[in-house]
């Protein structure tokens, strides 16, 4: 019964159906981060009373999309990807809607645990790449995941100027106008998670494993995956030098992007909408501050997501290597331009649209080579890993950036993310090295698996 049902089923219908759906959820999904992302710091610094916490928030939700990671990932390794991906953005639009709660409260406690909700959300989006390639033909894979990580564009990039439709909203709702984008946020949650629920059907993982079955040349049943762990997939990362630099490209753009982008908000706030004049009036009440806040958060996301099928095929024409050494040279001029270019809002935003540029090269780059360095049976396992890293940087970076902020200013917060940026560029170069007088085959040293 099982075996005609699916043979009934044409894979790529349902797979080029998987990417529709996964890329409109990944759209609607975005407008909640992109929120979060803008005024997220600046309500830390109203709620608690101090700039101390201004990178609570972003600490707080990327250390929860860390957690939750692996979770979901074997969530949808036991019941399929849609029951994974609907459970993360559930808990993320509760997210938002205690976020809404804590503002009208005043509660401080409460917007952290909103902030946690949120980050189940971002590790459900982060999955959904993976989603994207579960049915994919070997040549359309980076078609497909670049395809769904795009489409988180449009929200991401609307997300923050929803700021002042938002506060009307909120106004027209009785809500501060502060609390009024997570209106919106809340809205695209629930519209993202309830289009998954009802469309994605036949689930494309649990599709992928039955076709699996039915060509498996022994005629058997494949075993179950073996169940995924921190330390499995750091032992499979550990046995190939190229898995190493993956690893630590991925990781460290993304701790170099959040401990910047985290405390951009609250620096565009002092220096355009006036520095220290309260924290429960003046700050979050600046309309021109918001504005440019806005419109800085939305041209860095757009230089996260936009451009990823460009890096996608540098990544195959150019070469894994070539790529992340790209991606992290573009994160050093990055915080050169806007450390240096502090005090004016222009360049600050220039170095914020190439910081989201050097986050996708090395993103993208990083997490093809991870998955071709390592053996197939671990790459799940190895990608969840990754997932969870790249959350612990992030936390680490909002954590650290706050108060990197408050001792040496934005400049020296800038200066001090370029360390890892340098590193990964001579890790990239020591591992090409090695790679070229290791292989005397004559094969390229980034061949695609």
């Amino acid at each position: 019964m099982t075996t005609t049902s699916t043979t009934a089923l044409d894979p790529q219908r349902v797979q080029r159906r998987t990417v529709f759906l996964l890329s409109s959820a990944q759209l609607l999904s975005g407008v909640g981060n992109g929120a979060t992302l803008s005024i997220g710091s600046l309500l830390a610094v109203d709620l608690s009373g101090s700039e101390a916490w201004a990178g609570s928030i972003t600490t707080v939700l990327t250390l929860a999309a860390a957690i939750a990671a692996l979770p979901l990932a074997r969530l949808a390794e036991a019941r399929g990807r849609r029951v994974g991906l609907v459970t993360g953005l559930a808990a993320a639009m509760v997210g938002a809607l205690l976020i809404i709660s804590s503002v009208m409260s005043g509660s401080f406690l409460l917007l952290l645990l909103g902030a946690a909700f949120l980050g189940l959300g971002t590790a459900a989006n982060l999955q959904a790449r993976f989603a994207a390639v579960d049915l994919a033909e070997p040549e359309h894979r980076g078609r497909s995941l670049s395809t769904v990580v795009w489409a988180i564009t449009i929200g991401a990039v609307a997300g923050p100027n929803l700021i002042q439709p938002g506060a009307a909203i909120g106004a027209a709702l009785g809500l501060p106008p502060i609390a009024g984008p997570f209106v919106f946020s809340a809205v695209g949650l629930f519209l993202a998670a309830g289009l998954l629920f009802a469309g994605l059907r036949p689930d494309p993982l649990l599709l992928s494993r039955r076709l699996a079955r039915q060509v498996n040349a022994s005629g058997e049943p494949a075993g179950q995956p073996e169940r995924g762990t921190i330390r499995s997939g750091l032992r499979a990362v550990r046995s190939s030098p190229q898995a190493v630099l993956a690893l630590a490209a991925v990781v460290a753009a993304h701790g170099v992007m959040v401990a910047v982008m985290s405390m951009t908000p609250l620096h565009l706030q002092q220096l355009v909408g006036g520095s220290h004049e309260g924290h429960h009036g003046g700050t979050t009440d600046s309309t021109d501050a918001l504005v440019v806040i806005g419109l800085t958060i939305s041209l860095h996301i757009a230089g996260m997501f936009a451009l990823s099928p460009l890096w996608g095929w540098l990544t195959d024409k150019a070469g894994r290597f070539r790529t992340i050494a790209m991606g992290h040279g573009l994160l050093l001029v990055a915080v050169f331009i806007a450390g240096f270019g502090q005090r004016e809002p222009v360049l600050v935003t220039a170095g914020l649209i190439l910081l989201g540029l050097g986050w996708s090269a090395a993103t993208i780059a990083g997490s093809t080579l991870l998955a071709e360095s390592v053996d197939p049976d671990q790459r799940v396992t190895v990608q969840g890993v990754s997932d969870t890293l790249m959350g612990a940087a992030g936390a680490l970076g909002g954590a650290t950036s706050g108060l990197l902020l408050a001792w040496i200013g934005y400049q020296g917060l800038n200066i001090a993310s370029s360390v890892l940026a340098a590193a990964v560029l001579a890790l990239t170069a020591v591992t090409a090295a090695r790679k070229r007088t290791s292989t005397s085959s004559g094969h390229p040293d980034e061949t695609p698996t």
